[in-house]
């Protein structure tokens, strides 16, 4: 979802600048363009050029509706469950969730007493990206809702460095890259 409609934010609301990841506080009146919509979160570009991701919370602010999560009801554990859940993990900067961009680069699933245990590797597409955190930060949120998850570790790496031959063939082609004369490999 994306408009080129301008829309006036109702009150004041935190964001996090792209793709430095700074906190920016933008002042009611403040006006701006939606860029994105995914994964719970929306990308602006503010009157001033910058873009800044809002959270679900401050859909409001923005005259929208949050998007509820798809499935609220008890679902049972399982690694898909935590693929799945990871998949609703955007980028701020490009609409593709964080593992068909081939970001997550382990996901690692053990029992422990009375549960499971989730370790978690994952990398930008460029290592001085400021949005780490925030990322970081999405996915520890979304993957500690799932049921028995009683440990979670999400790591930051950057080795091996990140490259488009990591992305889905699906995330290649909606981003309209060229699969066929692509210098990276394909999976």
């Amino acid at each position: 979802m994306a408009s080129n409609e301008q829309i006036e934010l109702s009150r004041e609301v935190d964001a996090t600048q792209i793709p430095s990841g700074i906190p920016h506080r933008l002042a009611a009146g403040t006006k701006v363009r939606l860029m994105q919509a995914l994964g719970g979160s929306y990308t602006v570009m503010t009157d001033m050029g910058y873009m800044v991701r809002v959270d679900a919370k401050d859909a409001d602010a923005l005259g929208l509706t949050p998007t509820s999560a798809a499935a609220d009801a008890p679902q049972e554990f399982s690694e898909k469950l935590v693929w799945d859940k990871l998949r609703t993990v955007y980028d701020p900067e490009i609409p593709v969730n964080v593992v068909d961009l081939g970001l997550i680069y382990d996901c690692n699933i053990a029992p422990v007493a009375e549960g499971n245990k989730i370790d978690i590797k994952m990398t930008m597409t460029a290592p001085g990206c400021g949005m780490a955190d925030v990322l970081k930060s999405d996915i520890q949120r979304k993957i500690s809702d799932l049921p028995t998850v009683k440990e979670l570790n999400v790591e930051v790496v950057f080795e091996p460095p990140w490259h488009p031959g990591k992305m889905t063939e699906a995330a290649r082609l909606q981003l309209g890259l060229d699969l066929e004369n692509s210098p990276f490999p394909m999976h």
